[in-house]
C-alpha cells in the first residue's frame, strides 16, 4: 500500500455515526485509509438483509453496493445475540421491533423479552462480520465478537443500539459508559475492523 497517500474505503451504510466509530479506529490504529459513506448510498434500491446469518448478510451487502461505486466497498452487519433466547435478537437486531423503531423502543422489547431471566441466562454477546468487495470479487470477510450481559435497565449515554444495556464486565460498565476510545478497543465492530485492515495492508 501506498504509505504517502491514503486509500479509499467506502462504508456501505448511511449512518454517519457508524462511519464516524470506524474513522476512530482507523485513526486509533494508525493506518492510512480515508473512510467515507458510500456515494448517493440514500438514492440507491436498499439491500434487503433477509440471510439467515451475518456473514451472508455483510457479503451480500458488500457485493451489492460495490457495483455502485469504484474501490473497495465494505459492509458489516452486527448485533446481540442472546443464547436464552434462542439467539434473539441476532441477525434481526436492528429491526427487532419493527421497522423504524428507535433504539429506545428495541431496548424496551428486549428488557421485557428478559423478564425474569437471571444469573447465567442474561449472557449475551456482541458479533460483527465486515464483509470488503473491489471490483465484483470478495477481498475480506473476517468476523469478531464480545461477551458480556444485560442489565435490567440502561445505564449510560453513548454508542448506540443495545449498548445502553450491555455489561462489560472487563470494563465495569455498559458500553454506553464507555468513551469512544475504549469502546472502540474493545467493541466487536473494533476487533472486527482491525482485523479488516490488517487483512486489506
Amino acid at each position: 500500500m501506498n504509505t504517502k497517500e491514503a486509500q479509499k474505503l467506502y462504508l456501505a451504510s448511511g449512518n454517519a455515526g457508524k462511519l464516524e466509530e470506524f474513522r476512530v479506529l482507523a485513526e486509533a490504529c494508525g493506518r492510512n485509509w480515508q473512510l467515507e459513506l458510500l456515494p448517493d448510498y440514500a438514492k440507491l434500491p436498499e439491500f434487503e438483509e433477509s440471510a439467515p446469518t451475518f456473514a451472508e448478510n455483510a457479503a451480500g451487502k458488500a457485493f451489492y453496493y460495490s457495483r455502485r461505486g469504484d474501490g473497495i466497498v465494505f459492509a458489516d452487519d452486527s448485533g446481540l445475540v442472546v443464547p436464552a433466547l434462542g439467539g434473539a435478537p441476532g441477525v434481526l437486531s436492528a429491526r427487532y421491533a419493527g421497522p423504524g423503531a428507535k433504539n429506545e423502543q428495541k431496548i424496551a422489547k428486549l428488557l421485557f423479552e428478559m423478564k425474569g431471566l437471571e444469573g447465567a441466562d442474561r449472557g449475551a454477546y456482541f458479533v460483527c462480520v465486515i464483509a470488503a468487495v473491489r471490483g465484483g470479487r470478495a477481498v475480506a470477510v473476517v468476523s469478531e465478537k464480545v461477551d458480556g450481559e444485560v442489565l435490567d435497565a440502561p445505564r449510560g449515554s453513548g454508542g448506540f443500539g443495545y449498548d445502553p444495556v450491555f455489561f462489560f464486565p472487563a470494563m465495569g460498565n455498559t458500553f454506553a459508559e464507555l468513551k469512544a476510545e475504549e469502546k472502540s478497543r474493545h467493541s466487536h465492530r473494533g476487533k472486527a475492523f482491525r482485523r479488516l485492515l490488517e487483512v486489506l495492508e
